[in-house]
């Protein structure tokens, strides 16, 4: 799905769909996975390095981002802060602090750097961009623009609300809601806050215990689910999947404990059916993803999203295995 430009967003089944273009959203994400593979091919340090230039370009001098690219190569959007721009500094950060090529280091460097200086007022945002702020921490302790980016995106989460069996900083459960436990837990451990820490693990034990039918993942559906609402089981996205994972993964880092390893791997299971509908979501003849669990079965599409998802959480479960 990616050419010398970066990486198209959507495919019907597994063929592109290039009108519907690019998107930085994606090809952050692309940067993630590629930047985590290690000991990379040649092959994929292309990939990374190809999704890196798309991210630099899409930057403007003061560190927002331009989100949507054409197939014409021409943006449709203005530079802006929205979650976009958090993950692109997720994704700068992780390259900066784990790409083995020197050139593609220092070059996400530089652009994490100005991006880092920006602040946005939107709670998931905030959170992307801490997650990269984090990634550059772990490799330079001494990065205080970093440091500083982390702290305001665990501020932006807030405080868990609590009321009865609900303990979360929300009143509805929407999209990446692991992503606000994840940062949460990184600038607890990365700050040496204890109580910072052990209130994003606590966000995240209650987030698995709601995601749990009969002992499977369930992650919460696009639908989402509001405080005292019916909670419905589809159409759930492989991009929750891998928010969890990706959760649990740094929890696992960060505390030892086996009950996160156990949520990766819930994870990478529900990939390979172990969902409510009892089906492998993903194609063995491609690899990709599928884009949804409906509740007939996967929505057939393979779009870049939901194919990183999978990438991301099988990279997780290979490491811990």
């Amino acid at each position: 799905m990616t050419d010398d430009t970066g990486l198209f967003e959507h495919a019907r089944h597994a063929i592109v769909r290039r009108e519907h273009g690019y998107c930085t959203d994606d090809i952050a994400r692309g940067l993630v996975v590629t930047s985590r593979e290690p000991d990379p091919p040649p092959s994929v340090l292309r990939l990374a390095e190809c999704y890196l230039t798309f991210l630099t370009h899409a930057q403007d001098e003061k560190g927002a981002f331009h989100n949507r690219l054409g197939h014409d190569r021409r943006w449709s959007d203005d530079p802006g802060l929205g979650d976009w721009w958090g993950r692109a500094l997720w994704g700068l950060g992780t390259a900066a602090a784990h790409s083995p090529a020197s050139w593609i280091r220092d070059e996400a460097m530089l652009a994490f750097m100005l991006g880092a200086t920006q602040r946005s007022p939107w709670r998931r945002a905030m959170a992307f961009a801490g997650l990269g702020a984090a990634e550059v921490l772990r490799a330079n302790p001494d990065n205080q623009t970093a440091a500083a980016l982390l702290a305001d995106g665990a501020a932006a989460v807030g405080e868990p609300v609590e009321s009865g069996d609900w303990w979360w900083p929300e009143d509805r459960l929407t999209y990446a809601n692991a992503a606000l436990a994840e940062v949460v837990i990184a600038a607890g451990d990365l700050g040496g806050d204890s109580g910072l820490l052990t209130t994003g693990l606590r966000m995240l034990e209650w987030l698995r215990d709601v995601q749990l039918n009969d002992g499977r993942l369930s992650v919460i559906p696009a639908p989402g689910f509001r405080r005292d609402g019916e909670r419905v089981r589809h159409d759930q996205q492989p991009i929750e999947v891998a928010s969890f994972a990706d959760a649990c993964a740094t929890a696992a880092a960060v505390t030892g404990e086996s009950k996160w390893e156990t949520g990766v791997g819930q994870a990478a299971a529900w990939f390979m059916g172990d969902n409510d509908t009892g089906t492998p979501m993903w194609d063995p003849s491609t690899g990709g993803s599928y884009d949804g669990l409906t509740p007939v079965g996967p929505n057939r599409n393979q779009g870049a999203e939901s194919t990183l998802a999978l990438i991301s959480t099988l990279q997780h479960a290979r490491r811990l295995s």
